[in-house]
């Protein structure tokens, strides 16, 4: 017999108090179990609400709809984290065989659950990312540094598809609450799902225009969200240093040889200059050599802190959602 999907909707909440009720009574529409074009029976069986203390009374209107309806679980904050540590609560919290984390402002239409669904079934994909068909709603400098971003994140991961990111996603749910277990403080989420993501996919999803709240991304707010993502991408930048520091210790030995070499053939006339390079260039290449050492051991550190696992247990994939067959067309 198929299985209904059970999913999990984690949305994280900051200042929604004005887009938040026609959210809900969007995803309310796949409370009730509906069919997928694939054939895959699936509901939204809980929606998560993370209050992330915005300063408007979003509060009020969780506090509402979860007193109304049963599968609206509330999760509160003790102050403000941030979109990310707020969407891993919700997640955290989550029991679904699915999870789909989407924002609070209108973008991101629930109708797409289905889609992203099927592409998850016929993919074998642990993970989905919406794929925009659209020109996000933002000026051309923002779009440009964003996907530039991204591509140097993509070249410090070596291949980690850091251009399918999107807040907009669904997740295989004991992944989700795994990595919600092990992921450190700061760590980005999208990158901590690509070391354990067996396959990633992508679905074409329309995207609206943003509610009549004002975005709350300013420039400071977005370099710091880069240089999180770059911080937590891995050691890349450590070990440019380590392999830095090791180049101009062996370039440095090299012409201090050549200089010595020079100075012994009398192309030198200032007496004392060749001792003073040869000194400067070893004693510099000394210095680099160890800081790349220094370097290599504090990216195993970094490794460490940022929770990245060794392994992660999962359930067999053929008795696990993935295996749900879709039901027979007439």
């Amino acid at each position: 017999m198929s299985q209904t999907h059970q999913i999990s909707v984690v949305v994280p909440i900051y200042r929604a108090g004005s887009t938040l009720p026609s959210l809900f009574e969007e995803i309310a529409r796949f409370h009730d179990e509906f069919l997928t074009d694939g054939g895959h029976r699936a509901r939204v069986a809980e929606l998560i609400l993370v209050h992330d203390n915005g300063p408007d009374d979003s509060d009020e209107i969780i506090r509402k709809l979860a007193a109304e309806h049963d599968w609206v679980r509330p999760v509160w904050l003790s102050r403000n984290f941030g979109q990310h540590a707020a969407t891993l609560a919700g997640m955290a919290s989550s029991g679904g065989d699915w999870i789909v984390t989407m924002d609070e402002d209108g973008q991101h239409d629930p109708a797409y659950l289905a889609l992203m669904l099927d592409t998850a079934m016929s993919a074998r994909a642990t993970v989905v990312y919406a794929q925009p068909t659209n020109r996000p709603p933002h000026g051309f400098i923002r779009n440009t540094a964003s996907r530039g971003a991204k591509r140097f994140v993509d070249y410090l991961t070596k291949g980690n598809e850091a251009g399918l990111y999107h807040s907009y996603r669904l997740v295989l749910g004991e992944l989700g609450r795994s990595l919600a277990a092990y992921a450190g403080a700061g760590v980005y989420l999208d990158v901590a799902l690509g070391w354990v993501a067996d396959e990633v996919a992508t679905c074409p999803v329309q995207m609206r225009q943003e509610g009549d709240r004002p975005s709350g991304y300013g420039t400071r707010t977005l370099l710091s969200h880069f240089w999180r993502m770059v911080l937590t991408s891995g050691t890349g930048l450590l070990r440019f240093v380590s392999l830095a520091g090791v180049t101009m210790a062996v370039v440095g030995f090299v012409v201090a040889l050549g200089l010595g070499v020079f100075r012994l053939f009398g192309g030198v006339d200032v007496a004392g200059w060749t001792s003073v390079m040869v000194v400067m260039l070893i004693g510099v290449g000394a210095m680099l050599f160890s800081l790349g050492i220094v370097a290599e051991y504090v990216g195993v550190a970094v490794n460490m802190a940022m929770g990245k696992p060794l392994y992660l247990v999962t359930a067999d994939k053929s008795t696990g959602p993935l295996s749900y067959p879709p039901e027979p067309r007439p």
